[in-house]
């Protein structure tokens, strides 16, 4: 199963922390959760502008109940979220993670399970990168993602939309290269 997920986080260095992750799959399950405990002192004007008001959950909101498999949304620490995470990702036999540009967003899902090599163990080894995909299907990989997609609705950097437009712009890349072969 093919996982598409995103991530917003502190800042672009070494120490930030998640603020949120989004995962859609193939079959469209979702799991979106905002975490409580990330480093506010480093968000900075850019996050504050861009990440904060596509947050789904206000401050006072801790958990909300999760749906069925098919869908999760919460607002939780890193211990829950990992947990809840962990359930989620326990439905598919085996997964192949997808992200756009996934630097970040790969070593930051490492670190909410405590390092990489303790992700659950039906998890690929490796991201896989939609950005390089658009490339070899001969698309600029700096295009922009939401009028490449026709999506002028969506929020970029809310991490669940994120998700759910690398999704899209796979898809769109692989019919490129279906045709070109």
């Amino acid at each position: 199963m093919k996982i598409f997920f995103d991530t917003e986080f502190t800042g672009l260095h070494q120490n930030t922390t998640l603020i949120s992750i989004g995962l859609v799959s193939e079959n469209d399950r979702t799991f979106y959760a905002e975490f409580n405990d990330y480093d506010i002192a480093q968000v900075n004007r850019w996050v504050r502008e861009n990440v904060i008001p596509y947050l789904q959950f206000s401050e006072v909101q801790t958990l909300n109940p999760k749906l069925d498999l098919k869908s999760y949304a919460m607002k939780a620490n890193q211990q829950t979220i990992r947990l809840l995470l962990s359930e989620w990702l326990s439905q598919f036999e085996v997964v192949e993670m997808w992200a756009d540009c996934p630097a970040y967003d790969w070593v930051l899902l490492g670190n909410l399970f405590n390092g990489s090599l303790n992700m659950p163990s039906h998890i690929s080894k490796n991201a896989f990168d939609v950005a390089t995909l658009l490339n070899v299907a001969g698309i600029d990989p700096d295009i922009d993602r939401k009028a490449f997609c026709g999506l002028s609705e969506m929020n970029l950097h809310n991490a669940l939309d994120d998700a759910r437009l690398a999704k899209i712009c796979y898809q769109k890349a692989m019919q490129k290269l279906e045709l070109l072969l």
